[in-house]
């Protein structure tokens, strides 16, 4: 059985400085109840890594106008005035990675790799400070694995063991997410018992998950 705890509860696995992932592709797949929370509480000086900063009023989007987010690291600013504004104002120091390269090094992150290799963002900003490495001929940037502190991520179900499953594209980054993180906390819409989800409909496998948060309505 995994814990099931509330928002508020999950609030104490965060601290100030941590580097949190944030699943959800504009807010699909996101731990909205728990960013809600996040959102009311002082705890600041966070780096977020996600896919992209959502929109002002929901999820990790609502972060951004406490200013408790220190760095983000993402592929898309453009649906968050908020966060965009503080980019370019210098507030807001931020991290560009593509999605398919941001995706890659968080599941590097996860199986303990050392990076991915990667032509892509040659000859762009992407590739400023990062190595390059020549394999047969060819030209690669080194992009480094990332890993969270915790991740937090959005499933439509789980079982009492932390098994889930998602619905769509809530699936996006959250898997890769769950096995990047040393806390994962994942909020559900529905908590059933163990043998509900049919093995081929598991996701994520319930030892990868710490703790349950049920949706608030």
């Amino acid at each position: 059985m995994k814990p099931i705890i509330t928002p508020s509860q999950a609030l104490e696995k965060i601290s100030n400085g941590m580097t949190i992932l944030a699943g959800g592709f504009l807010s699909t797949g996101s731990a909205l109840s728990i960013f809600r929370s996040l959102a009311q509480s002082n705890i600041k000086d966070l780096t977020i890594v996600c896919n992209d900063t959502t929109f002002p009023d929901r999820g990790h989007g609502l972060l951004f106008e406490k200013k408790q987010i220190k760095k983000v690291i993402t592929s898309y600013l453009g649906a968050n005035p908020i966060s965009q504004a503080q980019y370019e104002s210098g507030e807001l120091e931020v991290e560009f990675s593509p999605q398919g390269t941001l995706v890659e090094r968080i599941r590097s992150g996860g199986m303990g790799l050392g990076g991915v290799l990667t032509p892509t963002g040659l000859g762009t900003l992407i590739e400023e400070g990062k190595p390059k490495i020549e394999v047969d001929g060819k030209t690669y940037l080194l992009e480094k694995p990332i890993r969270g502190n915790v991740a937090l991520i959005g499933a439509a179900r789980a079982d009492e063991a932390g098994n889930l499953y998602y619905e769509g594209t809530h699936r996006n980054f959250n898997p890769m997410m769950a096995m990047a993180a040393d806390v994962v906390i994942a909020e559900v819409e529905e908590i059933v018992p163990i043998g509900s989800i049919k093995p081929e409909d598991v996701h994520t496998q319930g030892i990868l998950i710490d703790y349950i948060v049920l949706k608030e309505k």
